[in-house]
């Protein structure tokens, strides 16, 4: 879905999985220290909004998703993954719930198979799943944000700032008091340097929550059985996952930023070496410089000089090898 608020001054159309939103409003670096000084907003209108009613939402969800919801208070962000019975991650879905009804934002596009899914899971509980994102627009203001939520409107408080599920006729008025916009390359570029992954993007068709350090927020280790459940017990209890994420800090002398699936190899095994991994993010951060997340091998030494295809780059440990 288009937004409206393309048609603000400055705004560049994002491509790709964004397309919908505004990439950058003029000013990348600016609109990073905003949304790190607390001020500001970002228009995530692009994003699936999917909600489950009914007396029985918690409980049935809780079958389903790797996050133990059965108990989850009302107003209590979390987070949580549906697995393919192999365990590989299919859905992330970034959840609260009112008192009456489950609020979920999902990555652009994915709602209609999410939705698939549950349908198929409903059994006879007593829940009702439903599309909300002709409806509802999803704005993240950052933490630390004064700006006031309107009065009725489901919030998501987490530690990086608040996500509003906005009635879409709402979005145009609620701009213009929300403060200075920020686009999605300046939240992406703080989704990088916390450390946070974004499926399909740190995802392919083979991930498991350990590798990218989901374990703890998004998957719940003491919960009942799930789809999937049997390969996180069994990396967590017997093993390690086979890659891990990473986060490189790039050589800011180069002018082009290598492109998500860059290989990546190890710098001592010169330009024939063997790729043990590859680029998932690469942004420009307003005070780190040029960096990205990444996945490699679990065995990759973490002292290891890399390269990203022919850019030099030094990694920090997000998921311990």
């Amino acid at each position: 879905m288009k937004s409206p608020l393309l048609s603000l001054p400055g705004a560049v159309p994002a491509e790709g999985v964004d397309e919908g939103v505004a990439a950058h409003y003029g000013d990348l670096f600016r609109e990073q220290r905003a949304l790190a000084d607390g001020t500001g907003f970002v228009d995530l209108s692009h994003r699936g909004v999917v909600t489950v009613s009914g007396e029985d939402r918690l409980s049935w969800l809780h079958l389903l998703l790797t996050q133990h919801v059965s108990e989850l208070p009302a107003g209590q962000a979390t987070e949580a993954l549906i697995l393919s019975a192999h365990g590989h991650i299919e859905h992330a879905l970034y959840l609260v719930d009112d008192g009456e009804t489950v609020w979920a934002h999902v990555e652009p596009g994915t709602q209609e198979a999410l939705i698939a899914y549950l349908e198929s899971m409903k059994f006879f509980y007593r829940v009702e799943v439903a599309d909300r994102t002709a409806d509802f627009a999803v704005v993240h203001l950052p933490a630390g944000s004064i700006a006031d939520a309107p009065e009725g409107v489901v919030v998501r408080e987490t530690a990086y700032g608040r996500d509003l599920f906005l009635p879409r006729a709402d979005l145009e008025a609620y701009a213009v008091q929300a403060g200075p916009p920020a686009g999605i390359l300046a939240y992406e570029a703080l989704r990088v340097e916390q450390h946070r992954p974004r499926l399909g993007f740190e995802t392919d068709h083979r991930t498991i929550p350990h590798e990218l350090g989901w374990i703890g927020t998004a998957v719940h280790l003491q919960k009942g059985c799930y789809r999937g459940q049997e390969t996180v017990a069994r990396v967590q209890n017997l093993g390690k996952p086979p890659r891990r994420l990473v986060f490189l800090h790039l050589d800011g002398s180069e002018v082009h930023l290598p492109v998500p699936g860059t290989g990546i190899r190890l710098a001592d095994e010169g330009p024939d070496g063997r790729k043990i991994g590859f680029i998932t993010t690469s942004v420009r951060h307003y005070e780190l410089g040029p960096v990205a997340l990444a996945l490699v091998k679990r065995n990759v030494p973490v002292d290891a000089r890399l390269m990203a295809g022919e850019t030099a780059a030094a990694q920090e440990v997000v998921v311990e090898p």
